[in-house]
């Protein structure tokens, strides 16, 4: 039986330049880092980012959508990613389900920020 997701990973490849941007550009917080794979918030579901090793985790870089975080103060934020150089793929903009802004990793993988 199923019990609960682990996790949802991303795959990437440059790690460093990825660590860069999801820890020090969107803030999210570090569970545990290694040569080839983060994970980022502890317990719960976690988001994992993994350097693409192999031919059939290089087709998936660049390719995920889909994934969504739910961000306190959206405005401020966004704010913060524009001047942190953050590719904005959409920008915010009032939706029928609240504010949103779609950004992009450094692999092209997209992102929505959502407000609620």
């Amino acid at each position: 039986m199923i019990e609960a997701m682990k996790n949802v990973v991303v795959f990437v490849r440059d790690l460093e330049a990825a660590k860069r941007f999801y820890r020090d550009q969107l803030k999210l917080p570090l569970a545990q880092a290694g040569m080839t794979m983060m994970e980022f918030f502890s317990g719960g579901t976690t988001l994992g980012v993994a350097q693409a090793l192999t031919p059939d985790a290089l087709v998936f870089v660049g390719r995920h959508t889909g994934i969504t975080f739910r961000v306190k103060d959206i405005d401020s934020f966004c704010t913060e990613l524009v001047q942190a150089g953050v590719r904005f793929d959409q920008p915010l903009e009032q939706s029928p389900w609240g504010k949103m802004a779609v950004v992009s990793d450094p692999d092209g993988n997209l992102f929505a920020l959502v407000d609620r």
